[in-house]
């Protein structure tokens, strides 16, 4: 399989204390790839050094060369006197390409993602609206890496149904995506593998479906242990 991200030996310090330490995995073209971990175990950090936004304090972080990544934060913010295209429209003008500022375009994508263009301000957004929106803005550039923190997050049952089958969608059309979520179900309906995070290590490689185990079980036995 083609390699899209690559990490070897990467190790994260703050302040003198190692957030990530040592750590190696490689996640493939095509593929839906869990970051898991309870809250501290550097899934953050790795994702932060995979997209550039702090630098490594060891090790390296490989990328394949050209690919495009849309990002969708776990907190997203956009400012609140906007509505939904207004912010696709900026957020398409940072990017610099013509095309992608076509409101037919954005608006498409907004429906993908489950939003209606109409002229509610971003304040008036449901917590679930505003992570519709951060995956909308993701896709913008038509990225080849999806990274998604907490994606299902706030939505309700529907909602999380929708935003799974768009994942889905993405994933045939070849795109790679990495999620960090704690909603473990989710994690078991959408991604093929990886791995469980505990105090900037990883502790176990999960591959979807070889065992009789459930995540959530492997999850709570290993991060629970001291």
């Amino acid at each position: 399989m083609e390699a899209m991200i690559t990490l070897k030996d990467v190790k994260k310090t703050y302040q003198g204390r190692d957030v990530v330490k040592n750590l190696s995995l490689t996640i493939h073209k095509g593929e839906v790839f869990a970051l898991l971990g309870a809250n501290g175990a550097g899934k953050t950090t790795t994702i932060k050094m995979i997209l550039g936004l702090t630098k490594v304090s060891a090790g390296s972080i490989e990328i394949r060369e050209g690919s495009r990544i849309g990002y969708s934060p776990e907190t997203p913010y956009f400012p609140p006197y906007l509505t939904a295209m207004e912010v696709m429209q900026y957020y398409a003008g940072l990017g610099g390409n013509k095309a992608k500022k076509d409101k037919t375009y954005l608006k498409g994508l907004l429906e993908l993602a489950g939003l209606e263009d109409d002229k509610t301000k971003v304040k008036n957004f449901s917590k679930g609206m505003i992570q519709r929106l951060a995956l909308a803005q993701a896709l913008i550039e038509d990225p080849d890496v999806m990274i998604l923190d907490e994606p299902t997050a706030g939505l309700d049952a529907l909602g999380r149904r929708h935003n799974l089958d768009l994942l889905r969608k993405m994933k045939e059309q070849g795109k790679t995506i990495i999620i960090n979520s704690h909603i473990l179900h989710d994690i078991e309906a959408i991604c093929d593998r990886g791995v469980i995070m505990k105090k900037g290590e990883v502790i176990d490689n999960w591959t979807n479906g070889i065992s009789h185990e459930s995540l959530e079980d492997k999850f709570i036995r290993l991060v629970g242990e001291e």
